[in-house]
């Protein structure tokens, strides 16, 4: 399973509850679309998705936000590209993004999925020839819902849903390879 989160706005801890900390225990990849505000909070993210569990089996792929302060900036950079179990994404915190430089991004890094956090809304959509997915902020939600994506690779691409910390699946969907160019 892939879990993704993103806008954590902490200062010194992972803020994971719930459901929401069983999927980042869970996963074989952890992404994380930045704003964790402090290296107090990566290194706790860094913990519990396994980077130090297990012998190193949980691979944690994070990007900075334009909250974080200059420990995680130092750290991380603004944009990553990770594949996993035959799905391609490209992670940015997406506060320096509108939706032609995300699906440029995306198709220039032949990606089946722009991983983007910033509003704190979860969601997904089409954009141009990629699927755009914010997981909205699983611990500040501020006007919208509280939540995370959980992915699950198929062979044509991925199913995925929004899930709150408290269990709920508020949506469901299939992410179809966007097909490379």
């Amino acid at each position: 399973m892939i879990t993704v989160v993103s806008d954590t706005h902490g200062t010194d801890g992972h803020r994971l509850a719930g459901r929401t900390l069983a999927a980042v225990r869970e996963a074989d990849l952890v992404i994380h679309a930045g704003d964790f505000t402090t290296a107090a909070v990566l290194d706790a993210f860094e913990a519990e998705a396994g980077a130090e569990r297990d012998g190193g089996d949980g691979e944690f792929v994070a990007v900075y936000g334009n909250n974080d302060d200059p420990a995680v900036r130092g750290r991380l950079t603004a944009e990553r590209t990770v594949e996993h179990d035959g799905l391609r994404f490209v992670v940015v915190h997406g506060h320096e993004h509108d939706d032609t430089s995300l699906s440029l991004l995306g198709r220039q890094e032949r990606a089946d999925v722009v991983v983007v956090g910033h509003s704190h809304e979860p969601g997904r959509r089409r954009v141009g020839a990629v699927t755009v997915l914010n997981p909205g902020s699983h611990a500040d939600p501020r006007w919208h819902r509280p939540g995370h994506a959980e992915l699950d690779a198929t062979g044509e691409g991925a199913t995925g849903r929004l899930v709150a910390p408290d269990g709920e699946v508020f949506d469901e969907f299939d992410l179809a390879a966007t097909g490379r160019e």
